[in-house]
């Protein structure tokens, strides 16, 4: 499989070739390509057979969130007429674009799904059952059970002049029904539709007496079996499923409203019925009931995708956790525990802790929020908050510091994609609690994680400090791969109290001793130690950038990192998701390579790396090198200062990334990704398996 971007011409045609159009791969299509490296981990039968379902699903739920907002403000462009994207292609041709290759990333799913993991879980004793493999006594309990707990529910409803076509929820499961004869009143039937509720379970496990211990059937299979009973009397001709996805951006004119977290509800009310952007339907479903469907929903033959199977096959998903069979998944991971006679405050005041999370047990930072929460001598704590999930301990802890009487102050960002509703009940639980929320920056987003905590100790007050890649969040730091670092320096700590002012009240713009900080410093910051290496390079010294992010598309970065590779500056960039620069290109990007490494846990940690003429800086941050996180965001990236713990990063996410031949995918000139095989010789390695080990 080799994920590729539609062919361009030949770069360098224009006077100034690192303005070249063609020397930028399309940001939508490259995003959307991400999903290809990740449906092969589904078809690649090396990992662990439940795993790969997983990562079927997940290359289904990241398509969904791409045609949610990727392809929805590509459609947004198209209406009002905006320019074109940096590579040149205008909004019509993007969507075209993305249409081909969403196509085809459909296709190779289901074939994954249809051809080899539906009947190699059969093998392994897990079905996920088909009508036309029913037994009679399956059939007979899936009819008792589809009229007790499936009928109920439903409000079937035809359509003609005194039903209009409905509104349809987003990614909602629906049947279209074709009709024949009259009802009880006398009226003749053509089309229906029947809507799933959302309370109703997707996935239904069949009882170990009629079959195996562990046999699923879909509610899509059910529904479309069974339709014919909700409609007694008359003859169902054909029974298609289909789901609209649709824009799920949530727009807010900050400027123009007087409470974000009110405005905020009030679009969260209406998410679920913005325009349509994509409508999956059954590959057997006419032409003329598809060209019905997608004018009532506003879009054109190019926003349908023909599917064949269920349409919300991301829903299979919960399979992976009704199944308790550890032979099929990877194998369980304890992560490390930092092993400390003294509390985490004395610990910390000695040396700086690093973790490098899901290896390391975020338990830690929990740890120090809670001892903070209950520590007489600790008289304030401020955080940011961006996602923290369900139950978090996190909020118990500040909860319970507030109660402590602590001086508590969170910053919550409410406009966390998909994360809103649950962001606006967290404020209103800290605020009942006495912590005092703010909502960050008007037009700003939130994005730094980070964590203060000021301390009395003797006759001064110390501040301890909590930096983070990724977010406080219990749940991704088992599953995604982060840094996090407890520190004690006061000029970090001085700098933190520093943002907290900027974003709790109304300081002023301040200049920062340790800390690079988006939207002020941050893109200056990087701009000018690229030059610098590129500076370095046309003096004939070494010059080097090892940088790790989930992806890159800002101009002006990649203008820069250009000029540094023709100064002959090496240049190794580790992006998981989409790169828009186009690496390898003669005479411009000769001397930089991009890969992306796809395996057990999701890359997420960024670090940047520059040698420096033999004194290298180091630094981790909640920054991509997008044009949003870089100039729209609030962002913070920290130097890592003890030598020890930098070259620790260094040696585990970096090197150890650059070493991968097993997990890891090279993009090529011509916007291509190679996957990465061990050559002759080489010994075969995965970065994330070689961290795994070390446990």
């Amino acid at each position: 499989m080799t994920p590729s971007t539609p062919s361009v011409p030949s770069p360098c045609s224009s006077p100034d070739p690192l303005r070249d159009p063609t020397l930028y791969i399309n940001r939508e299509l490259s995003q959307l390509d991400f999903n290809f490296r990740v449906l092969a981990q589904a078809m690649d039968e090396q990992v662990p057979l439940l795993e790969r379902l997983r990562f079927l699903c997940i290359s289904c739920t990241n398509l969904d969130e791409f045609f949610e907002i990727r392809a929805a403000a590509v459609r947004h462009a198209q209406e009002f007429g905006l320019p074109p994207a940096p590579d040149g292609l205008s909004p019509q041709e993007i969507l075209a674009a993305i249409h081909v290759r969403a196509a085809e990333l459909v296709d190779l799913q289901y074939r994954c799904w249809n051809e080899t993991l539906r009947s190699a879980l059969a093998d392994a004793g897990v079905g996920i059952l088909s009508s036309s493999n029913w037994t009679t006594r399956q059939r007979r309990w899936l009819r008792a059970y589809f009229r007790s707990e499936i009928m109920p529910v439903l409000s079937p409803l035809g359509l003609d002049p005194s039903h209009p076509f409905p509104k349809i929820l987003n990614k909602s499961l629906n049947i279209v029904v074709v009709l024949k004869g009259t009802d009880a009143f006398g009226r003749t039937g053509h089309l229906a539709l029947v809507r799933a509720p959302r309370s109703l379970s997707r996935i239904i496990q069949l009882p170990r007496a009629l079959g195996g211990s562990h046999d699923f059937v879909l509610l899509s299979a059910v529904l479309s079996t069974f339709v014919e009973e909700l409609f007694p009397g008359m003859e169902v001709l054909g029974a298609y499923q289909f789901r609209v996805t649709r824009n799920s951006e949530l727009v807010v004119d900050e400027e123009e409203v007087e409470n974000l977290a009110l405005a905020l509800r009030d679009e969260l009310a209406d998410r679920g019925y913005r325009p349509a952007v994509r409508l999956e339907i059954a590959h057997d479903c006419p032409k003329p009931i598809v060209q019905t469907l997608l004018q009532n929903f506003g879009l054109s033959e190019n926003a349908a995708y023909r599917i064949d199977g269920s349409v919300n096959l991301n829903r299979v998903i919960q399979v992976y956790d009704l199944v308790q069979r550890p032979d099929l998944k990877y194998p369980p991971m304890t992560p490390r525990v930092l092993k400390t006679a003294e509390g985490i405050f004395e610990r910390a005041a000695r040396s700086d802790i690093l973790l490098h999370h899901p290896f390391d047990s975020f338990s830690t930072v929990l740890e120090l929020i809670r001892e903070a929460a209950t520590d007489p001598n600790v008289l304030a704590i401020k955080q940011t908050l961006y996602r923290t999930g369900k139950d978090s301990g996190i909020v118990e802890a500040l909860i319970l510091a507030a109660r402590n009487g602590k001086d508590v102050t969170v910053v919550v960002e409410l406009r966390a994609r998909f994360d809103e509703e649950a962001n606006l009940g967290l404020a209103d639980r800290l605020q009942d609690a006495g912590v005092q929320v703010v909502y960050g920056v008007v037009g700003y987003k939130t994005h730094a994680k980070m964590l203060l905590i000021v301390r009395r100790e003797g006759r001064k007050l110390r501040r301890y400090v909590h930096l983070g890649t990724g977010n406080y969040h219990s749940g991704t730091a088992r599953a995604y791969t982060d840094l996090s670092l407890i520190t004690a320096d006061p000029d970090i700590g001085n700098d933190v109290h520093l943002l907290f002012q900027q974003l709790s009240g109304l300081a002023p713009k301040m200049k920062l001793k340790r800390l690079l900080q988006s939207p002020f410093t941050l893109h200056p910051g990087l701009l000018k130690r690229i030059e610098r290496e590129t500076r370095l390079a046309r003096e004939g010294k070494p010059a080097r950038i090892i940088a790790k992010m989930n992806a890159l598309n800002e101009p002006q970065m990649i203008r820069t990192l250009y000029a540094a590779s023709q100064a002959g500056v090496q240049i190794d960039l580790i992006v998981r998701g989409a790169c828009t620069l186009r690496p390898g290109v003669e005479g411009v990007s000769d001397n930089i390579r991009v890969r992306s490494i796809v395996g057990r846990f999701l890359e997420h940690s960024r670090v940047y790396w520059f040698g420096n003429n033999g004194a290298p800086e180091l630094f981790c941050a909640s920054a991509d090198w997008l044009e949003r996180n870089l100039l729209r965001r609030v962002e913070t990236c920290f130097p890592i200062l003890s030598p020890d713990i930098a070259q620790r990063v260094q040696r585990e996410t970096l090197q150890n990334y650059l070493d991968d031949n097993l997990n890891a995918w090279e993009l090529q000139a011509d916007g291509r990704y190679h996957k990465c095989t061990p050559q002759p010789g080489q010994p075969p390695h995965s970065a994330q398996q070689a961290l795994l080990d070390a446990l």
